[in-house]
This record gives C-alpha cells, sequence and structure tokens, in this order.
C-alpha cells in the first residue's frame, strides 16, 4: 500500500489552515506572520513524521494531535472565537485530506515519473489546489469572519469531517471489508469520499453565512423598531416640554409686574434666554432630526456631554423618517455611550454637521476618543463580550447608506472618532 508520506500530510494540514488564515486576515502579512507560519510548518511536520511509526493503536490518538495543532494554528493567527476556530479547522481538516490524498493519487498514477522529485511535485501539486479552495471561501468570508456558529452547527460540522475520516480511510485497516479492493479503487474511493466531504462542509460553511445574515437582519430591524419608537416617545414628550415653555413665557410677563423689578428682571432675563436658547438650538429645518437632536440632547446633558450641531436639516427631506432616525439615533446613541464613561467632562465633546459637499450629503459624527478602535470592514468593532447583540447600530447606518446609493466609513485621527456617511443627492 503506497501511504502518503508524513511530511506531505503535514504540508496538506498547512496549506488548509493557510486557506482560511488568508481569509480571515485580508491585512498585509508582516515578517513576523510568516515567522510564525513557517514555525507551525516545522511543528506539523516534526509531529507527523515523528508519530509515523506509532503503533496502530496510536493512530487515532496522533490524528487527534494533528488536529489540535491545526486548531492552535489557526487560533493564534487569528482574533475568532474558539468556536469559529473548531469550525474554520474541521473544514481545513477535509481539505487536507482532500489534497493530499488527489495529489499523492495522481503522482502514482502517472507512474512515480523518474527526475522529478517527489516533494517538488506533490509541494507544486498541493500549493495549486489550494487556490481554487481559497477562491471558493474568500467569497464567504468576505462577508465577516465571524460566524458565530451555534452548538448544533459546530456539532453538524464535527460529525461531518469524523463520518469523511472514517469512510475515507477504512480501505486502509487491513481486514477485509466491504470497502476493500485494490490498491488504485482504495485511493479513488478515498478521494472521491474527500470531495464529497469538502463539499458538504462548503454548503454548511454557506448555511452558517446565511443563519448569520438572518440574525444579523434580525438584529438590526429590531435597531431600527426601537430607534422609531423611541422617536415616537421623544416627540411627545418633547410636545409637552414645548407647552410647557409655552406657558412659563406668559409666566414670566406676569411676573415683572411684581415688586422688586430689578431683582426679579434680571432672575427673569437669565430663564428667557434660556428658552430662546432651547428653541433656537433645535430649528435644523428637519422636524424628524429636530425631535431626534432635543431628546438625544437632554440625555447628554443629564451625563456632561456637550452635543454642537451645524445642520441644514433640509437636505434630509428626501430620507424616509425611519431612515433618519436609524442614523442618527444610532450614531448619537454610540458616541453618548461611549463618553459616559470617559473620567475626564472637558472631554466628553460630540460634533454633528449635516451639509452639502459637491453634489453628494454629508452627515459627520465626530466624539473624543481616549484609543484607537479596530476596524473591520471599514467600520470599529464592538468592545462589548456579548458580540452576538451588539455593535449593529453602525451596520444599521452603513445598511441605510447602501439603500440610497451612498457609503459610511469611519476613521480615527488625533484623539477623534468621526463617522461619515456620504449619501449621492443628485440621484434622488
Amino acid at each position: 500500500m503506497m501511504y502518503i508520506p508524513r511530511w506531505s500530510s503535514a504540508l496538506a494540514e498547512w496549506l488548509a489552515c493557510m486557506v482560511f488564515i488568508f481569509g480571515l486576515r485580508p491585512r498585509p502579512k508582516s515578517a513576523a506572520f510568516w515567522t510564525k507560519a513557517a514555525f507551525f510548518l516545522a511543528v506539523q511536520s516534526a509531529f507527523l513524521i515523528y508519530t509515523g511509526n506509532a503503533h496502530i493503536f496510536w493512530w487515532i490518538p496522533c490524528m487527534c494531535g494533528a488536529v489540535g495543532l491545526m486548531l492552535l494554528f489557526i487560533r493564534l493567527m487569528t482574533d475568532i472565537a474558539v468556536t469559529d476556530a473548531v469550525h474554520y479547522c474541521v473544514n481545513a481538516f477535509v481539505l487536507a485530506e482532500l489534497s493530499a490524498a488527489l495529489v499523492w493519487q495522481v503522482y502514482w498514477y502517472l507512474g512515480d515519473p523518474a527526475g522529478v522529485p517527489r516533494g517538488t511535485a506533490t509541494s507544486a501539486a498541493m500549493l495549486l489546489l489550494t487556490v481554487p479552495a481559497f477562491a471558493l471561501e474568500k467569497r464567504l468570508l468576505s462577508r465577516g469572519p465571524r460566524l458565530a456558529v451555534s452548538g448544533g452547527e459546530l456539532a453538524g460540522a464535527v460529525l461531518i469531517a469524523a463520518l469523511v475520516f472514517a469512510f475515507s480511510n477504512i480501505g486502509f485497516v487491513p481486514v477485509t471489508t466491504p470497502f476493500s479492493g485494490t490498491v488504485f479503487d482504495v485511493w479513488s474511493m478515498r478521494t472521491l469520499i474527500d470531495l464529497w466531504g469538502f463539499a458538504v462542509l462548503y454548503a454548511h460553511h454557506v448555511n452558517c453565512c446565511q443563519t448569520r445574515a438572518r440574525r444579523e437582519l434580525e438584529a438590526v430591524q429590531n435597531v431600527l423598531n426601537n430607534q422609531y419608537l423611541q422617536y415616537q416617545q421623544s416627540r411627545e414628550s418633547i410636545e409637552i416640554i414645548n407647552r410647557k415653555y409655552h406657558d412659563l413665557k406668559h409666566q414670566i410677563n406676569a411676573l415683572r409686574l411684581e415688586s422688586d423689578p430689578v431683582k426679579r428682571g434680571a432672575w427673569l432675563d437669565e430663564m428667557e434666554s434660556g428658552i430662546l436658547a432651547y428653541e433656537a438650538g433645535k430649528k435644523t429645518g428637519n422636524p424628524v432630526l429636530d425631535t431626534i437632536l432635543m431628546s438625544k440632547s437632554l440625555r447628554a446633558h443629564s451625563l456632561g456631554i456637550i452635543i454642537t450641531c451645524v445642520a441644514d436639516g433640509k437636505l434630509l427631506e428626501f430620507m424616509d423618517v425611519m431612515d433618519v432616525c436609524a442614523v442618527f439615533g444610532n450614531a448619537l446613541d454610540n458616541a453618548i455611550e461611549y463618553l459616559a464613561a470617559v473620567p475626564d467632562n472637558e472631554k466628553r465633546l460630540i460634533h454633528m454637521t449635516v451639509s452639502r459637499e459637491r453634489g453628494f450629503l454629508l452627515m459627520r459624527f465626530e466624539n473624543y476618543c481616549e484609543s484607537e478602535p479596530r476596524f473591520e470592514n471599514g467600520l470599529p468593532v464592538t468592545t462589548k463580550t456579548d458580540k452576538d447583540f451588539h455593535g449593529f447600530g453602525l451596520k444599521n447606518i452603513r445598511h441605510t447608506a447602501k439603500k440610497y446609493g451612498g457609503s459610511a466609513s469611519a476613521e480615527y485621527e488625533n484623539s477623534w472618532f468621526s463617522l461619515n456617511v456620504l449619501l449621492p443627492l443628485e440621484r434622488v
């Protein structure tokens, strides 16, 4: 029986892991990255070669050890959750089994051609085989590395991989089985089963991505509905406040007739100036934006946060009410929530602008930020522990921007975080 050399299996497992690591880390790779990768290739090769002559009893434990090294490789080279790392490791293992079996089978089918070193031939062939696999997986990984797989989904992937491994290797068992046959029959069966397993796991990966997308869409819709409900509640509250301020004006006029006019006049002038500032501060030309700003300003004021605004609200007339709530509600909520934890009151600042820029509507939100956030796909990643139920506010803003043919992006510079939403006005 022409067993696959252990160094060849190690190379296949390392390349399969690299397929997913490259997709999970799209940024340029540094020298430290390649040093770690080379180290893991050496460790994987040394482990498989050292255990190559182990007793058949230790074969399964040794394979589990090799898979464990693959998991450790993926986990240390990326920053994904453990459950997601296990899922990608399972996919990488089946891909490694497929590439090793197919390449070695084709090599021997060609008759072990003389003059072609086995190491060179198999290394080149495996490298070429991982290219289409990377192209397939990249389309899924580009949607985001986080799968947030459930326990059932992860168990299903592990079960598929275990069955694929068992049935693809049963022909190598030194006893007569229904799957026994000639050498090339066994090789063909192994390769076809591995190919089937890779296809099934890829379909399972697609299903996990679609499930995650549905969960995110549901969460985004819940955020949107909550923002709209907040807008309705705020509108009712502000209408009550407006009536109270209107009554207060009449009370001021009556109080001016009281005795001690100098003292009371100074006090009443101060009250009236506050009312005028309140009225002037919420007039942007868009009643929806006025309501949102007043609601968020009241909340920010209670937390010692100052919001400054330069906005031409008339530019928002083409936007749906719920979309205006989604963009401004989420952006201001995120900024207020972050600044509430900043100890220095003088740094609790938010600045918002709504303006026309060369045929585009620009909505810009800026706030002080002590440290640079970690970005993913152009937006900062939530720092909360429960990532499955947070971080959808900015995604909702991007979704709303795309609805109008625009874009949303974030940047960090000189201790200031800024969120820019750009919508084309000429398409309206």
